[in-house]
């Protein structure tokens, strides 16, 4: 169904999903003037967004995954979303950037890829560190309460279930923007989707801000209870805590900053969805009223405030951009 949704304000579309991306959709399409329902059976937070550190990290996502390595320049785009974005939701954006530790052999390897990739990291004079200023972060659970207030005072409504294929009669579109395990029967786009369960360390102690550290197999993001990052386990949807994985976790994580050996930590599951090349799913699924948005591996916070011009895009018949062909929600079932 690829037709102008129209803003007359009679238009009901529904949400399915309220993580980073669902909610940056609602609060777009709010705006536009259309009727917004946004199912979650979650409470607010928990699910993969809650859970998150809330990077905008550009540089170190195409640093240390390589599914994004070909994708800087789009990461870079959509991160310069974010001042726009967050201004008028009260979002504070830590600009405290990136900041990579480890021996000489390892930060040698490091550096030479940042230099390929076209990001080169500045050395720190008389240190064995590299930094970055490019790299931002946002605290993610209040992040997703300013998204939530910011829609629902527009008029989006919240319903605590899940959306079901009964459901849709009674939307003129809905947008999957769930994880790899939900909404499968609505959009067959949605089986090329890979769950990555993420374990991620919450400290009661160590670095309250400065740029985010990153070592061999661990990142340490400050803040009031420092993440500690972050286990990507593909193929696993369950919620249960593996000790195995958080211990290795921990160990880097005082390696980089022994005063860690004293924290006590806490562990946050959450399951993501990727797709074979990183990028989300945007777009009309071959799916009549129903749209996709959903896949974006570890950068949904990053990708949010471009997939939800996208969609909005998408649904008012407007032209969605020189990235859309990037993110076409067809483009697997295509091939």
């Amino acid at each position: 169904m690829e037709t102008k949704a129209g803003a007359q304000g009679a238009t009901a579309v529904a949400v399915a999903g309220a993580g980073a991306i669902g909610s940056a959709v609602a609060l777009a399409l709010a705006r536009a003037g259309l009727a917004v329902t946004v199912f979650d059976p979650r409470p607010l937070g928990d699910n993969a967004s809650g859970v998150a550190a809330g990077m905008l990290a550009p540089v170190a996502e195409a640093l240390f995954d390589p599914a994004s390595a070909s994708h800087l320049d789009l990461l870079r785009r959509t991160r310069d979303l974010w001042p726009a974005f967050a201004a008028p939701l009260g979002v504070l954006i830590q600009r405290g950037g990136l900041r990579v530790e480890g021996d000489t052999a390892w930060l040698c390897a490091v550096a030479a890829r940042a230099e390929a990739l076209g990001a080169p990291l500045n050395p720190a004079d008389g240190e064995r560190a590299l930094t970055s200023d490019e790299d931002w972060r946002i605290e993610a659970r209040p992040a997703l309460k300013a998204l939530h207030d910011a829609a629902q005072a527009l008029g989006a409504r919240f319903e605590p279930r899940a959306f079901t294929a009964d459901d849709l009669a009674a939307f003129s579109a809905v947008v999957l923007a769930t994880g790899a395990a939900d909404g499968a029967g609505l959009a067959p786009e949605l089986s090329v989707l890979t769950p990555i369960r993420g374990q991620i360390l919450r400290a009661d102690r160590g670095p309250a801000d400065g740029p985010v550290l990153r070592g061999e197999g661990v990142y340490i993001c400050p803040g009031p209870r420092p993440a500690v990052g972050a286990t990507m386990e593909f193929g696993r949807y369950d919620l249960a805590v593996d000790t195995t994985a958080t211990e290795d976790l921990r160990r880097a994580a005082i390696r980089l900053r022994p005063q860690l050996a004293q924290a006590v930590f806490a562990t946050e599951v959450g399951v993501r969805a990727t797709t074979p090349d990183g990028l989300p799913l945007v777009g009309w699924s071959a799916t009549p009223k129903v749209m996709l948005a959903v896949g974006a591996r570890r950068n949904g916070w990053l990708l949010a405030p471009l997939v939800a011009d996208l969609v909005a895009a998408y649904l008012m018949g407007d032209n969605p951009g020189p990235d859309a062909a990037s993110f076409d929600a067809r483009r697997f079932s295509r091939t």
